[in-house]
């Protein structure tokens, strides 16, 4: 590339300047729906491209009209392919900002462009726990000393980094070091009208991986105080994952019967319309997609105080895993007491997400 820096964030002959999003997951997850929520509303000013993985996400996107590369890219695809990839589509695209989303697409562009290539460089960090709950993404202590190292070297090559949550933020400073300032940009949700339509009722909802930090066994143990009192209650443990023989065994050992289910993957939206109250246990969450559509659609809400929860969250729905009593109390007061729900406020929208993450782009070249 041999254009010369752009001294503002504008386009070339009159076009929107390109933001190329790098981002190395094919399925479909909370850092895909990121993306095509992003995509759906749109950039300010911006055009949008995606490079990402052939696979769910690729076909998403261009169902809703969004340009996709989908090429090589990623941890399947391997180091060497995503770094070719990635120049790749630097130098035929020669987007004014490349905006990278998870680990992988971060170590990758800082690998594939050199510094005097004019394209900034910002990185969104969805997924990063405190120290003492980083378990949940290393499991050894060496591999999580060795990314915190390569974290802190790759920083030093970005123009900008967004975090999804205070928390965030805070785990970003504290693992990190990063000698920049830290924007946080919560991920954005509109508010449906379904909101006005809910009754209370004991219809309890768990939508996450069957896996041990999303810590479901406390969950069915908790629910099994709550159905002593409330034999209509109903649990749906939704997800699949290593966890779930375990599972099924203690629903038979506490005696639940067929009042809870396991039906593996739902619709994320028609599973919540259909229920009363969300129950989310992590050990740690980011900024939970889960936790606000919950909210966003007028659901009770549970969840572990934990990382950004707090920040979605009052104090009423918040409590610890451990605290079974007060857990299978906070369920029942979720579902049968409309009053205790919770509400986004002023929670920013998908477009207002979309227009602060613009503004960190137009920062970049002030």
């Amino acid at each position: 590339m041999t254009i010369a820096a752009a001294p503002a964030y504008r386009g070339v002959a009159g076009h929107a300047p390109i933001a190329l999003w790098a981002v190395p997951v094919a399925e479909l997850g909370g850092v895909a729906r990121h993306v095509l929520d992003v995509a759906r509303v749109g950039l300010p000013r911006t055009r949008l491209v995606v490079l990402c993985p052939p696979g769910p996400l690729a076909d998403a996107l261009r169902a809703q009209g969004t340009p996709v590369l989908a090429e090589p890219f990623g941890p399947q695809a391997g180091l060497r392919a995503s770094v070719g990839s990635l120049r790749h589509a630097v130098r035929t695209l020669r987007p004014a900002v490349l905006h990278t989303h998870l680990a992988w697409a971060d170590i990758a562009a800082a690998l594939a462009i050199p510094v005097s290539w004019p394209v900034r460089l910002v990185s969104t960090e969805h997924g990063i726990a405190a120290p003492g709950h980083d378990a949940v993404y290393h499991a050894s202590a060496s591999r999580r000393r060795l990314m915190a190292a390569v974290h802190t070297a790759r920083c030093e090559r970005f123009d900008a980094l967004i975090a999804v949550s205070r928390a965030t933020a805070d785990a970003m400073r504290v693992t990190w070091h990063p000698r920049r300032d830290i924007v946080v940009i919560p991920n954005g949700v509109d508010v449906v009208a379904a909101r006005q339509a809910r009754k209370p009722g004991l219809r309890i909802l768990s939508l996450a991986r069957l896996a041990p930090e999303k810590r479901i066994g406390e969950l069915l143990k908790a629910f099994s105080l709550l159905h002593r009192d409330h034999r209509e209650a109903r649990l749906t443990v939704a997800g699949t994952g290593v966890e779930e023989p375990a599972l099924r065994r203690s629903v038979q050992a506490l005696g639940l019967g067929d009042s809870v289910t396991f039906p593996g993957f739902l619709d994320a939206a028609a599973a919540l319309a259909s229920h009363d109250v969300l129950a989310q246990l992590s050990v740690w969450e980011n900024c939970s997609y889960s936790l606000l559509d919950a909210v966003a659609a007028g659901l009770g809400v549970v969840a572990t105080p934990v990382g950004g929860n707090p920040e979605i969250l009052p104090t009423r729905c918040l409590v610890a895993a451990d605290d079974l009593r007060g857990l299978a109390a906070h369920l029942e007061i979720q579902g049968l007491e409309l009053s205790a729900r919770p509400s986004l406020g002023s929670w920013p929208s998908v477009a207002q997400m979309c227009a602060r993450v613009v503004d960190v782009y137009r920062g970049c070249f002030a």
